[in-house]
């Protein structure tokens, strides 16, 4: 331990922890969940509300009963400590209470712009499926709409292009449907239809990749160049293309009709939002199509009904207020801002989670919003970090049962409800260069990645809304147009001018921000960095990442030393960044201390000795399960993680000296540390295998290029044949996939068994069998199991630099199983093993 460790919890108050980089709260929410005082500091003033929600507020109203009108009798008019109210309890009762509240004002305001379909005969003549409910007036949930423009054919210049990317409204089984345009005297108009769609439905009018479509009318294609001109020229408009209907426990799609479209039109909002969206040409497209403003990513009527949402939530503080007072709280008219914890600062932290949820509403409420067709319900604009441009959207209704504004609500009460609620906690907003809090403390942060995310950018799409809700409340929090952006440490060409500059803002930024947290940092607490950036560029003397690169050599520069590092499993599979992609599962936490003063200089050679006596150890630990401590590292993240232990030896050092004596680059070791994953130490045929594959994959390769590769790693074409792995015919050469590999196999007879064959043949019982399958083929070859778990991620990291995804996957998947399907293995009875491959 360290000597002054004694320090940190030898105080009557619990050392405190800053996160200069808080983002959305995880860090210093869970500090305050482990006892700790947590201070979150954020450039990002919508970053800033959000830990306020978290951490500030909580504390200062724990306990409390609620303050609605319904609660008085039950207290009998005195405010005090409940047993039933602990926690945030109270006041989130009092966020779902006067939401619903102002979900009641707002419906008599703009109900009539969401009115009701009636089921007609006529339409139950076309419709015979929707005879159940002929003569019932059906809630809608949603409209779907289109965006069109004129066909380019000079014959139909006057008719309206359909700009779908598909047809399908349903595609559920037995409840599928699904809209068929029809062509009428040149014109295009949509029914809908229910049933199997015909194959033309899935792809709309859209043709190719991109955004290219063409005229149902004419043929004509319609390039997205000239999507773009007409949008630009403000040339695009809308049609709607379907009606969402609440059915009995069942969505009902209707076709358009010209009353819906036209009381959609005739909405009017008081306000909108003319912020011009920020110039970011990674993250953000819709400006190509004349979307300039954050006012144009929302239809009239979604306009209206935020508009209304927003300004309730400054009117529903007032009546907050007055049941406050009602309920005994002081009306001191001390304002949250400053600390007050009377009716006033009560009011206005309610508003503040109904301002969120309203903020949290418009990321389901815009033109950037699709319609999902299998689980019959919309996906939100921020499903990744950007703002596309999208064709056909769905515009939702605020009062329906599909996404509506009370789900938002309800959405932030369930979030409050595991909130601590405990201790101290303090969110500012600051630069994290300049946010020191002047207290004996540990620093634990998630800082940005390098140029993953513009958050300022994007930020400004939920800060429109927020500001017209709480500018009153936090009036210096909000007091800026837009959000921030000139100093955000983020390396973004596009604001700095040139990548060499952008490059230099955030190496510079991030070294100072790191040497000022290990200024203020106490001595005996370790600062801990998690770190998720993947790795991108290939080279052909290892892999290196500009970012992981850059970020590396601003916590060398600032003259921190790594001690320690964790991979941890931070990231949801399911999230849709991760569905169909070898996106990054963990987050690797860096744990650094000052390097000693007294560090000396090694020379290159030096530095390869230490790596090569530290980097195995490390590898074998991070690939074993510990029982106890942790999971193995998956393949998906083993060239994350090696980076830590590796980056250790390296950064202890006031330097590495190359041959020439200068200074060896954070690049150099990072490729050095790299190529580490790239040895080999597997049997001649495995060897050949691997290489071969390196080159050609699954294709076909020369027999004359096999034979010299053979006898270069002391194997021949033939006895590689001989082991079942290769297809060698016609002076050609092939690799044999796993699903090629025999059924009828026996590990045990199997006269030549490459470690190549164990590994792909455990992944086809795998892939058909699961992990009991697998179990039973670990165990009749288990004194090569080790090896082809090796070999395993030997490949999936040459996958996942070749872009190879679905073979990366495969051996991703069968290595973290590996511990199940190792587990399985050990119950497996001996006879059973061998009459398994009995066939």
């Amino acid at each position: 331990a360290h000597p002054q460790a004694g320090e940190l919890f030898n105080r009557e108050k619990m050392p405190g922890l800053h996160d200069p980089f808080a983002g959305g709260g995880a860090i210093p929410l869970e500090a305050q969940r482990l006892g700790l005082q947590a201070y979150a500091s954020d450039l990002n003033p919508v970053a800033v509300l959000i830990n306020k929600a978290m951490i500030e507020i909580p504390p200062r109203f724990a306990s409390r009963p609620p303050v609605r009108p319904e609660s008085k009798s039950s207290r009998s008019g005195k405010l005090g400590l409940e047993e039933s109210w602990k926690g945030t309890a109270g006041l989130a009762e009092d966020v779902r209470y006067y939401g619903q509240l102002m979900r009641d004002m707002a419906e008599k305001r703009i109900g009539h712009l969401y009115p009701k379909v009636e089921i007609t005969d006529e339409m139950v003549e076309k419709r015979p499926d929707l005879n159940p409910y002929r003569g019932r007036k059906l809630s809608v949930n949603a409209w779907l709409w289109v965006r069109t423009l004129k066909s380019p054919s000079p014959a139909f210049s006057h008719v309206d292009v359909p700009l779908a990317s598909t047809f399908i409204l349903s595609s559920k089984s037995g409840k599928e449907a699904y809209v068929e345009p029809i062509i009428k005297n040149g014109e295009c108009t949509f029914t809908v239809k229910v049933g199997k769609p015909p194959a033309s439905a899935k792809d709309g009018t859209k043709i190719g990749r991109g955004g290219n479509f063409q005229c149902l009318v004419s043929g004509s294609p319609v390039p997205v160049q000239s999507i773009r001109d007409a949008g630009t020229a403000g040339r695009l408009g809308e049609r709607l293309m379907a009606i969402v209907a609440e059915g009995t426990r069942e969505r009902i799609y209707l076709s358009p009709t010209d009353h819906a479209e036209m009381l959609a039109r005739s909405a009017v909002p008081e306000w909108r939002p003319e912020l011009p969206i920020a110039h970011n040409p990674r993250d953000i497209r819709c400006q190509l199509y004349g979307l300039m403003n954050y006012s144009d990513l929302f239809t009239p009527r979604q306009l209206q009904a935020l508009t209304v949402f927003s300004d309730l939530v400054s009117e529903m503080r007032a009546n907050i207020r007055a049941d406050a007072v009602v309920n005994g709280l002081a009306d001191d008219n001390e304002p949250l801002v400053a600390g007050g914890t009377g009716a006033r600062a009560y009011a206005e932290a309610v508003s503040v989670y109904l301002a969120l949820a309203t903020s949290r509403w418009t990321d389901m409420s815009n033109t950037s919003c699709s319609w999902n067709t299998t689980n019959q319900n919309v996906r939100a604009l921020f499903s990744r970090q950007a703002i596309p441009m999208n064709w056909d959207y769905v515009e939702l209704s605020p009062f329906g049962n599909v996404g509506p504004w009370m789900s938002s609500v309800e959405s932030c009460v369930d979030a409050m409800s595991n909130l601590p609620a405990r201790f101290g906690g303090c969110a500012i907003q600051a630069n994290a260069d300049d946010a020191v809090h002047p207290h004996l403390q540990f620093v634990s942060t998630d800082p940005p990645y390098y140029d993953n995310i513009g958050y300022a950018d994007l930020s400004d799409f939920f800060y429109v809304w927020l500001r017209r809700s709480l500018r009153e409340v936090y009036p210096e929090l909000l007091a800026t147009i837009a959000v921030p952006k000139s100093e955000e440490l983020v390396a973004t060409p596009y604001r700095h001018g040139t990548k060499d500059k952008a490059e230099k803002f955030f190496l510079d930024g991030m070294t100072s921000v790191m040497r000022r947290i290990a200024e203020e940092v106490h001595p005996a607490a370790p600062i801990t960095i998690y770190y998720a950036f993947k790795q991108s560029e290939s080279e052909t003397n290892g892999t290196n990442s500009t970012g992981w690169e850059t970020f590396l050599e601003a916590v060398n520069r600032a003259g921190l030393a790594l001690t320690g590092t964790w991979p941890m499993r931070t990231e949801r599979a399911e999230r849709s960044v991760s569905l169909g992609a070898n996106a990054l599962a963990s987050s690797i936490i860096l744990v650094c201390r000052p390097r000693e003063k007294t560090a000396g200089t090694i020379s290159r050679r030096q530095l390869i000795r230490e790596l090569n006596a530290t980097l195995p150890l490390a590898l074998e630990s991070m690939t074993r399960e510990i029982e106890g401590m942790h999971s193995p590292v998956a393949p998906v993240d083993l060239s994350q993680a090696i980076i830590g232990p590796g980056m250790a030896v390296f950064s202890k050092y006031a330097a590495v000296l190359e041959a020439d004596g200068s200074p060896m680059t954070v690049r150099t070791a990072l490729q050095l540390i790299n190529r580490f994953l790239a040895e080999d130490d597997f049997d001649a045929d495995t060897q050949f295998c691997l290489h071969w594959f390196e080159q050609y994959g699954w294709e076909t390769g020369k027999f004359g290029e096999a034979d010299t590769l053979a006898r270069a790693k002391g194997t021949s074409v033939d006895g590689v044949k001989q082991a079942g792995v290769l297809q060698a015919a016609g002076g050609n050469v092939r690799l044999l996939k796993w699903a090629e590999y025999p059924t009828e196999w026996d590990p045990q007879a199997d006269q030549r068994l490459p470690i190549w064959e164990v590994l792909h043949q455990l992944i086809r019982v795998f892939n058909t069998d699961g992990e009991t399958g697998a179990a039973a083929v670990f165990a009749a070859v288990q004194s090569k199991a080790e090896a082809a778990r090796q070999l395993a991620y030997r490949l999936y990291t040459l996958c996942e630099r070749k872009n190879w995804a679905e073979d990366a996957r495969a051996y991703n998947e069968v290595v973290t199983s590996w511990t199940s399907i190792e587990s399985a293995a050990a119950k497996e009875p001996t006879a059973t093993q061998r009459m398994l491959f009995d066939n």
